[in-house]
């Protein structure tokens, strides 16, 4: 049995789906509707609470392997809580979905709990697999209103370029790290096969729609100012930094997905064709 959390996810979802069609048995874990996951044969759909630990313990009881989703970073967790059920429920193998920004910006304020998962992650046992992805191509999605309502992209640093990964990616990855030992001790960095701007992105999405979509850039300030609706000041200004001023690895295109998957990484073009139906 393999346990998925954030099951109902960008990542969580297609994660499933790619278990359960290389025919394992799955529990699909959310704190909500887990059903949400889709409906798929061999999967089991249960709702538990990472910041409830003992929720888990009747979901991992005898599972073997755990996929690792902290929401926000991680922030009011207690990983060694975590994976102590885990251990006392029969999980031998545990792949942690992290970020690219631990290992680019181990620093970073806002994903200091993502980095004492890792740790404790690393310290459980031999047979742990660690995915680092940059940003992903999904974060679209928040520009699909003014798609919709406008034809328009209003983002910053338009013409600032990072390698944006799909969602399907990692999930591809995940599944091959929770499948086979050979991935054990590994720490895999995900991006996409190329940085590309938000503008290029703006035309990517026009492209699938099959109609022109106007880019408007926006001040820093600007960008700041509508962060602070939704995120604390220092997250804020954490992805600011990222997006406006990148460092060289930030900005590089890494081969873990292709040496993974034995293909190269989805273009932003790819999922946005996939996905033209949140635009239109």
């Amino acid at each position: 049995m393999i346990v998925v959390t954030g099951a109902t996810g960008n990542v969580g979802r297609p994660l499933v789906a790619a278990l359960a069609a290389a025919g394992e048995r799955v529990t699909a874990l959310s704190r909500r509707s887990a059903d949400e996951a889709g409906t798929h044969e061999g999967v089991r759909h249960r709702q538990a609470d990472l910041a409830a630990p003992e929720s888990l313990e009747p979901v991992l009881d005898g599972a073997e392997a755990l996929y690792l989703l902290v929401a926000g970073g991680g922030e009011g967790l207690n990983p060694r809580d975590i994976l102590d059920v885990a251990k006392a429920g029969g999980v031998r193998r545990i792949v942690l979905q992290s970020s690219q920004i631990t290992g680019t910006r181990p620093e970073a304020v806002s994903h200091a709990h993502l980095r004492a998962f890792e740790d404790a992650v690393r310290q459980a046992g031999p047979d742990w697999t660690v995915l680092r992805p940059s940003g992903f191509a999904s974060n679209a999605r928040m520009w699909a209103e003014t798609v919709r309502s406008q034809r328009t992209v209003v983002a910053p640093f338009g013409d600032v370029a990072l390698p944006v990964v799909d969602p399907s990616d990692i999930a591809e990855v995940a599944a091959a790290a929770l499948r086979d030992s050979r991935h054990a001790g590994r720490t895999y960095e995900l991006t996409g096969p190329a940085a590309i701007t938000p503008r290029e992105q703006t035309r990517a999405i026009g492209e699938a729609l099959g109609t022109p979509v106007r880019f408007t850039g926006m001040t820093r300030d600007e960008a700041r100012a509508a962060m602070l609706r939704f995120m604390p000041g220092p997250v804020a200004d954490g992805t600011l930094s990222i997006l406006g001023e990148p460092s060289a690895a930030e900005r590089r295109v890494s081969p873990d997905v292709e040496q993974v998957l034995g293909r190269p990484p989805r273009t932003f073009a790819e999922w946005a064709a996939r996905n033209a139906a949140v635009f239109s």
